[in-house]
């Protein structure tokens, strides 16, 4: 599913939108036990508990596709008798009516997630009226193409609320705050099936995770069934490595910069596309090209790729790359960069060591206090160079040994 796909999904949990049937609900305890179950009409439901509903199953389907929502597709093992999807498709059938069932994916989802504290698990089913679209893209709400039937879980870890003061308006007075147990945001979720080109594809599933290092393989291949994709934090650990490999000892600055630059840039121009930017063995390789990494430390990238990646394994370019950091350490000092201004740092042999060079010619400060800076001693000559024999020294840059 792609990012309009799913906004078009997130916008049916509103009261004039929504879709949704039967909501069903477990609480779960530390040590594993139910303790509480719960099967309504979700339109009997009070409007104030709605709306708290509404916004859990809108933070279930948000974040960035690739890190926090997941597309992903069944083994055929998953779809045969017994398997992931063949017990999740049962289950959509049945509306939320069987209690055995419900029974079953309570069990199965307590035996696979992994969490220590106590927590909510939500089950809804909706059906949505997908509109048919005019060939400008308008929404044809009288010429439906399908109705789109779905399961959307979400698990909320519930937590004691903070110990506090509050103020009694029957008594007019300030005492201890009743502590309750509130229910937090999702960790966890997944939409099933997916939506995928606006239609059903019972093959596939969108899965969320809060955090996106955090994946749980338990749930997502005991459980569901499918396949386990890298996460982002791994891709973007992989796309270090493949730098790392195929440069090798003798890499430099200035290529490690061209090759992130070339990476924003491409990110820049793909970023009106509702598609995630995938990056292949190939798609990769010709970044590398274009940002000079010598001929010779290509002979080998190929084996470098598959070695750390896979040679079919695609990698999203918002999760290798940095688009909001460009950082720069030493073992003694660290340099944040915007990356839109990587070019302002260089490196410079000065004195016989390689340094690193930042121009400062506009505003310095230290410790949040303003400081001047160097200004031209001679008109037109930069600021750093002796005035009689040119020699450079550390003068319109930072130098960082």
């Amino acid at each position: 599913m792609n990012k309009k796909e799913i906004l078009e999904i997130r916008k049916q949990f509103t009261p004039a939108n929504c879709a949704i049937t039967r909501i069903c609900g477990c609480y779960v305890d530390h040590e594993k036990n139910k303790k509480m179950e719960s099967k309504d009409a979700f339109l009997s439901l009070p409007e104030e508990e709605e709306f708290k509903y509404f916004d859990i199953f809108k933070k279930t389907l948000s974040g960035t596709v690739g890190r926090n929502m997941l597309n992903m597709e069944f083994p055929l093992e998953a779809e045969m008798p017994g398997g992931g999807q063949e017990f999740l498709l049962k289950l959509r059938d049945s509306k939320l009516n069987d209690d055995m069932l419900l029974e079953e994916f309570y069990d199965k989802v307590i035996a696979t997630y992994d969490y220590g504290e106590n927590y909510y698990i939500i089950l809804i089913h909706a059906m949505y009226d997908v509109p048919g679209k005019s060939s400008d893209g308008d929404e044809m709400f009288d010429a439906s193409d399908e109705v789109y039937e779905y399961l959307l879980m979400s698990i909320c870890p519930v937590s004691l609320s903070k110990a506090g003061l509050s103020y009694n308006p029957e008594d007019n007075r300030i005492q201890d705050r009743i502590r309750d147990w509130v229910v937090d945001k999702p960790d966890k979720g997944f939409l099933f099936p997916a939506f995928n080109d606006r239609s059903t594809d019972l093959h596939s599933i969108l899965y969320y995770t809060k955090k996106s290092e955090e994946l749980q393989p338990e749930l997502v291949e005991q459980f569901l069934g499918a396949r386990l994709p890298m996460s982002a934090d791994t891709q973007k650990e992989t796309f270090q490595m493949i730098i790392e490999d195929t440069l090798g000892e003798d890499s430099d600055y200035e290529t490690v910069r061209n090759i992130h630059e070339t990476l924003n840039d491409l990110i820049e121009e793909h970023k009106e596309e509702p598609e995630p930017l995938a990056l292949d063995k190939t798609d990769v390789k010709k970044i590398f090209e274009q940002s000079g990494v010598a001929p010779e430390k290509m002979e080998n990238f190929e084996k470098n790729y598959e070695e750390n990646a896979g040679e079919k394994t695609s990698l999203l370019a918002e999760n290798i790359a940095e688009t909001r950091k460009f950082n720069i350490e030493t073992p003694d000092v660290i340099i944040k960069v915007n990356p839109e201004r990587m070019d302002l740092v260089e490196t410079r042999i000065i004195d016989g060591r390689q340094c690193l060079v930042i121009p400062v010619d506009d505003h310095i400060e230290v410790n949040g206090i303003s400081v001047r800076t160097i200004k031209m001693r001679t008109e037109g000559q930069p600021v750093g160079m002796d005035t009689e024999d040119g020699e450079q020294k550390a003068g319109d840059g930072a130098e960082i040994l």
